[in-house]
């Protein structure tokens, strides 16, 4: 069984889900009860795992796997860790099928607990003493990466280390993810934050009350451009013109070698509701249409660095981001 927390009762209640199977999970990260491009690989390869505990059939891993990386088809660590599992499982006797997808899922757990861990210092050693003030968006704490989170690591490291005054998290449309989950984590960790509504933030980086931004991500492509949460493209744009430093975190997991560039990136296209309403509550008159892209996507020259467990990329680039991965 796997337990996680319900992210979508956050901060309002603390739920715990049990989750028992392939479907349970990819439920829970289609809904957005899991989320986090880390934690999402992490759970799938739990849910890969324990669905073979039930059927520990070659076709039944297969099946699973597919419904699995299916639940959010942009961020690329689902469909990483859920085939890393599925090619486990496969090369061994198939009385072994199932000790050998849960020892994998362990593994990949364990690989991404240690990456936050480098994430953080390595974002805080090249942000430096200077950044005092942060802008970050959506949520990329505990809640969306085992350990201490992408961005949101980078940022506690800063506050340890005595450099951080402050944090400028962006409400996070349409489901609130900043407004909900950043502030709920800021404010367990005792870090010093104000909330914003989206659009505030290019006139407040222009204002100089932001000394970098720093976001997370879903995929990145091999020539560096970024997917992530819907907005990010506008915070690179207002960075820039701020003449502050946008800097994106994640896992080498993170990085799609087969895919070319942001234009190949497939786009999570989600619910109109989730933007006619707002926290239950209807915002636009009924029927109205939507469009609802759950990402865009940062061009690579608009990032001052990627940070990695393995270290920065910075020019960010198709060779600098090729250098993080050990591939030649």
């Amino acid at each position: 069984m796997l337990w996680a927390l319900d992210q979508t009762q956050l901060p309002d209640r603390e739920v715990e889900l049990e989750l028992r199977d392939a479907a349970s999970v990819a439920a829970a990260i289609s809904r957005l009860a899991i989320r986090g491009a880390p934690l999402i690989g992490v759970a799938g390869g739990y849910g890969l795992a324990m669905e073979l505990a039930h059927d520990p059939r070659p076709q039944r891993a297969r099946s699973a796997a597919e419904q699995l990386s299916g639940a959010r088809p942009t961020a690329v660590n689902l469909s990483y860790a859920v085939n890393r599992v599925l090619k486990a499982a496969l090369v061994v006797a198939p009385g072994e099928l199932a000790a050998a997808a849960l020892a994998e899922a362990r593994r990949i757990h364990e690989t991404e607990l240690a990456a936050s861990a480098a994430i953080a210092r390595h974002g805080a050693e090249h942000l430096g003493p200077e950044v005092r003030r942060v802008l970050t968006h959506c949520n990329t704490g505990a809640l969306a990466a085992p350990g201490s989170g992408t961005a949101l690591g980078v940022v506690e490291e800063l506050r340890q280390r005595g450099w951080l005054e402050g944090v400028l998290a962006t409400e996070t449309r349409p489901l609130l993810q900043g407004a909900r989950l950043t502030a709920w984590e800021l404010g367990r960790l005792a870090i010093p934050h104000e909330v914003i509504v989206d659009a505030a933030a290019p006139g407040l980086m222009a204002a100089g009350a932001a000394d970098a931004v720093i976001v997370g991500c879903d995929r990145v492509a091999a020539n560096g451009d970024v997917a992530n949460k819907v907005g990010t493209y506008m915070l690179a744009l207002g960075a820039r013109a701020a003449g502050i430093p946008f800097v994106v975190a994640g896992p080498t997991s993170t990085i799609d070698l087969e895919c070319p560039s942001g234009e190949a990136i497939t786009i999570e296209q989600r619910v109109p509701d989730e933007v006619r309403a707002l926290r239950g509550q209807t915002v636009t008159p009924p029927g109205t249409p939507v469009r609802n892209p759950a990402f865009d996507v940062t061009p690579a020259d608009l990032i001052s660095a990627l940070v990695t467990e393995r270290g920065v990329a910075a020019p960010v680039n198709a060779q600098t981001i090729r250098s993080l991965t050990g591939r030649p």
